[in-house]
């Protein structure tokens, strides 16, 4: 299920235009040498050793923004719950904020728990840049718990004025990110490498080996 700006379910049309002018440009660290970067991706990595389904454990959380904070515009990802707009046990749900203000959220429509001892989960977060929209999305998961997963219903975007994502910085994803319940349930949490992909069609791929979680 998927709440766009487009579709009004969460956002007035009035608000758009205002969301629009404001989800431009905004002041950060600077991680791709303001380079013309237009894409990017995040390749994450989570180990789970002995999941819990009785108490939904563990719930874990992975945050991206385009810009070197998150006091407007980012995504949060949550694993094996839902918590907007009310709480579920299980599954997966990408959703976008501005700053504590809730804009949008795309889910699968299945509630499985982690359930698999020492289990292993990837998965790619995307934002991208395009034609006036900035566009947010899981890529290419694989779980022995939920299957391959990501792609079309766990994507959610907004209008915007940006035309890169010069701002963007690992550094905030890994801060912001973590295992919110039950930690002791998880070996490791880990932003693995990023990709920032430029307007000119060059690639430009980073090792960050970052470990959010590790127990």
């Amino acid at each position: 299920m998927r709440w766009s700006l487009t579709s009004g379910a969460v956002r007035s049309s009035a608000a758009l235009l205002a969301l629009a002018c404001l989800f431009g440009p905004l002041s950060g660290a600077v991680y791709a040498n303001s380079d013309d970067v237009i894409k990017v991706e995040e390749d994450w990595e989570m180990v789970v050793t002995d999941p819990d389904p009785t108490t939904n454990a563990p719930q874990v959380t992975c945050v991206t923004s385009p810009v070197g904070h998150v006091n407007g515009l980012y995504v949060a990802f949550d694993l094996n719950h839902h918590s907007l707009t009310d709480y579920y046990s299980g599954g997966l749900q990408l959703q976008l904020w501005n700053n504590d203000v809730p804009v949008a959220n795309d889910y699968p429509s299945m509630y499985q728990m982690l359930s698999n001892d020492n289990e292993t989960v990837t998965w790619t977060q995307r934002m991208k840049v395009n034609e006036g929209l900035l566009k947010f999305e899981v890529v290419n998961g694989v779980s022995a718990s939920w299957g391959a997963f990501g792609g079309s219903n766990l994507l959610v975007f907004v209008p915007s004025s940006m035309s890169d994502l010069n701002q963007y910085n690992p550094d905030v994803s890994v801060a912001n990110s973590g295992v919110g319940f039950a930690g002791n349930r998880v070996e490791s949490l880990t932003l693995k490498r990023v990709r920032l992909y430029k307007r000119n069609g060059q690639v430009e791929q980073r090792d960050v080996n970052a470990v959010v979680h590790h127990n």
